[in-house]
């Protein structure tokens, strides 16, 4: 049982988390809540967004935050899986010497790691990553090396079609959300990230950030904490599994998108694992909100950002699923009453 000041504790600390992150990372309160949201639920999380927008200092913000090692990779065609176990290079003696790679560099205090581009690499690269994602270890010299603590960010080049592979349906099933991370739209913030010099260097930035805020070792016995803690009642269960079965079967309940056919859009809606996730974020939610209960909104809020990359169109749709399936994602809650 988890002691009431320290769950307490965990609550004041995820919000001075939030708030340090803030101090480098403006204008995107959506992604840090997002961000802190997935964290706290013990989930991994795919980045939406523009080169340019901030992606790598919300992460970095983070990590400083919480304690823990940071990693970033570059997708590219030619990366192979032990490029992220080991780097082999030539000394400055000429002997030939093997140093661990960026998932092994921080063994086991390795945190946050960002794979940017993920699309780029190869699925052979893909699969060594979801195996760290799902089992949180990673088979290295003979030997599994514990990653017990990581957190799996990565982003998607969505602009070049040329050698890239789309991750696999059961590969963007394993992420629990996508995160939106985008230019603000407000005058004053966009004006002040081109023209303020202190926006112009990452590493003076994150001096803002507190370090150490919330212990990352401590991060998995609090997920742990909010799931047992926060209840949902017979009528939340009831709107959970309506809202699942709308969103797999949305002809069967009479869901109708203009310009496309509804009974054909979908070869794979939300799977069990996904919709857990939607859970695990809602409890998450309720907990920062400071309830021991779920509310519809708790469902709502994390809905779009939970299901839109788990969904499976037919072909004949793909090249529309950015109009698409915020469309369905939105009939649905439409068409199921809350409580």
């Amino acid at each position: 049982m988890t002691d009431l000041t320290q769950f307490d504790r965990w609550r004041q600390h995820a919000l001075a988390l939030e708030a340090g992150v803030a101090q480098a990372v403006v204008g995107q309160p959506r992604a840090i809540r997002l961000t802190t949201m997935a964290l706290l639920a013990g989930g991994h999380v795919l980045l939406e967004g523009n080169v340019g927008v901030g992606k790598t200092t919300l992460l970095r913000a983070f990590a400083r935050s919480i304690g823990g090692g940071f990693e970033r990779i570059e997708g590219t065609v030619d990366l192979m899986p032990s490029d992220l176990i080991y780097h082999a290079y030539i000394d400055a003696e000429g002997r030939p010497r093997v140093e661990p790679g960026p998932l092994l560099h921080h063994g086991p205090d390795l945190a946050v790691f960002f794979f940017n581009e993920i699309n780029r690499a190869r699925p052979q690269v893909q699969s060594l990553l979801l195996r760290v994602m799902a089992e949180g270890s990673v088979r290295a010299f003979n030997r599994d090396s514990s990653l017990p603590f990581v957190t799996v960010f990565a982003d998607r080049n969505r602009v070049e079609r040329e050698e890239t592979f789309e991750l696999a349906a059961a590969a963007r099933d394993r992420f629990m959300i996508e995160v939106s991370v985008d230019a603000p739209l407000e005058e004053d913030l966009r004006w002040l990230l081109i023209s303020e010099p202190q926006f112009h260097d990452a590493d003076q930035l994150l001096e803002r950030v507190p370090r150490g805020v919330l212990d990352f070792h401590s991060l998995r016995q609090c997920a742990q904490a909010i799931q047992r803690s926060v209840r949902a009642s017979d009528a939340l269960r009831r709107y959970a599994l309506a809202l699942w079965d709308v969103l797999n079967r949305p002809a069967a309940h009479g869901l109708v998108l203009d310009g496309a056919d509804v009974g054909r859009l979908l070869l794979a809606g939300a799977s069990p694992r996904g919709v857990s996730m939607l859970l695990r974020m809602a409890r998450v939610r309720a907990w920062l909100d400071g309830r021991d209960y779920l509310a519809p909104e708790d469902l709502r809020d994390p809905w779009h950002e939970v299901m839109t990359h788990r969904l499976v169109l037919d072909p004949v749709f793909e090249l529309r699923r950015a109009e698409l399936v915020p469309r369905l994602l939105a009939r649905v809650l439409d068409r199921v009453p809350a409580p």
